[in-house]
């Protein structure tokens, strides 16, 4: 909705953000070791491939964190807008590796589907356990952080896609066991890739989108052109820009030609312009330039600046 822009993302105090991140960090690196340790001897690829994930769990919480101190800081002579958009960049790192992993984890499983090696099931079985417990708490410490950060939000769907991983593992290994059935681990390799590949596809759009200064989603902006325009005094609209300075906060400029006879006016109407756009639209950084209708710009286009 428009006016959903400044709210709900004040769950998580940044100290308790920043604590949760650390520890998931220091979690996920261990597990990563066991993992990879477990997957040599035991022979199982989907243990590795999970091992190698975690890894990225591991880099991703990572980047989250350091993205997350970078963003706080204010704004300064280098960077006016200030550093909120170190998050999408972060976001976009986490998802980009984690295609590439995908791609990477679906290529070594044809391979094994053509030659499928011997496992040995029950350390498979125990070791992805143990991963499932860690997975679950590191997504639990992020979870709440999630909800309002595309940037926590990448990280943790690093984590679930790794807890559904574990999962996955899990079924191998029991039907290894069972049945001896050495195919489930290739198989079991590429339904992770194609989850991890589904989750961060659906979520690269957005941020890609904040990166190119897209109008902010939920955002009509006809309808804001069309309110701006209603107000008493203004004549029109035009070189309308709408965008997201950062994931939480919309930025607006725009000419505003005032009516004829009305410029005494003038401050008055981007004062009520102003309030109109904090009020509705929760757009509280607005740069109105003002134009006497007499000395308009010639031949304006309503978005753009052409």
């Amino acid at each position: 909705m428009p006016h959903d822009h400044h709210h709900h993302h004040h769950h998580v105090s940044a100290e308790t953000g920043d604590r949760n991140l650390a520890l998931a960090v220091l979690v996920n690196l261990g597990l990563t070791v066991a993992q990879i340790v477990g997957g040599l001897l035991s022979g199982s690829l989907a243990l590795i491939a999970d091992a190698l994930h975690n890894l990225s769990d591991a880099v991703s919480l990572v980047i989250a964190f350091a993205a997350r101190r970078i963003a706080r800081k204010p704004a300064d002579a280098g960077m006016t807008f200030g550093y909120g958009r170190a998050e999408m960049v972060a976001a976009l790192i986490n998802y980009t590796t984690l295609i590439l992993l995908a791609i990477y984890l679906a290529y070594e499983g044809v391979m094994r589907l053509f030659a499928p090696e011997d496992v040995e099931g029950w350390m498979v079985v125990i070791i992805a356990a143990i991963a499932l417990v860690i997975d679950a708490v590191t997504a639990l410490l992020t979870f709440a952080m999630s909800k309002s950060s595309a940037n926590i939000r990448a990280a943790f769907l690093h984590n679930l896609a790794d807890a559904l991983g574990s999962v996955a593992v899990i079924v191998a290994g029991t039907l290894i066991l069972l049945y001896d059935w050495r195919l489930a681990d290739p198989i079991v390799t590429l339904l992770i890739s194609a989850y991890i590949l589904w989750h961060a596809l659906a979520e690269v759009p957005g941020v890609i989108r904040m990166l190119m200064l897209a109008t902010p989603p939920g955002m009509d902006i006809s309808e804001v052109s069309q309110r701006l325009a209603a107000t008493p005094g203004v004549a029109s609209i035009h070189h309308l820009h709408l965008w997201q300075m950062q994931e939480h906060e919309a930025a607006l400029e725009a000419h505003v030609v005032i009516e004829e006879g009305h410029w005494a006016q003038a401050d008055a109407i981007k004062a009520t312009l102003k309030q109109a756009l904090a009020e509705r639209y929760h757009i509280h950084h607005a740069t109105l330039e003002l134009e006497c209708a007499a000395h308009a710009c010639e031949a304006p286009r309503l978005i753009g600046h052409g």
